[in-house]
């Protein structure tokens, strides 16, 4: 037996309203937008990275290396009070932390992978391990 339900359009409007209402960052109007932008490129030996990253300080910038998976992480703190005289007419303080991870085809050598940062961009260096060969053995 078939089971009828009556088709209310008006029931997905207000469900497609809030889809994802929680989920969204809320951007707070004058407040920077931090995002972490990068382009990936793999040659024969390594990966390269380029992340934009403006607006932060290098020492608040953290790269983690676990197998083939990275991660960048950054915290942003500005702090900005305007004065005339004595009184402070105006005092905006933004905290912030963003992070991006990423996976790529083959595991990182830790030990020889290298970070720069310079204007605003990080640059990262990632050599490719290399790859273990399987290998036969014989039974006795």
């Amino acid at each position: 037996m078939a089971n009828l339900t009556r088709y209310n359009p008006a029931d997905d409007a207000f469900d497609d309203l809030f889809r994802g209402f929680f989920m969204r960052p809320v951007r707070i109007e004058g407040q920077p937008e931090i995002q972490i932008k990068m382009d990936v490129k793999e040659n024969d030996n390594a990966y390269t990275v380029h992340a934009e990253i403006p607006g932060v300080k290098k020492e608040d910038i953290h790269v983690t290396i676990d197998g083939n998976q990275v991660a960048i992480s950054a915290e942003v703190k500005n702090e900005k009070e305007v004065k005339e005289g004595e009184k402070v007419l105006r005092s905006e303080r933004y905290y912030g932390k963003v992070s991006r991870a990423f996976t790529v085809a083959q595991d990182v050598d830790e030990a020889a992978a290298q970070a720069k940062y310079n204007d605003g961009v990080l640059e990262l260096t990632l050599p490719k391990k290399a790859a273990v060969k399987s290998k036969r053995l014989n039974i006795e």
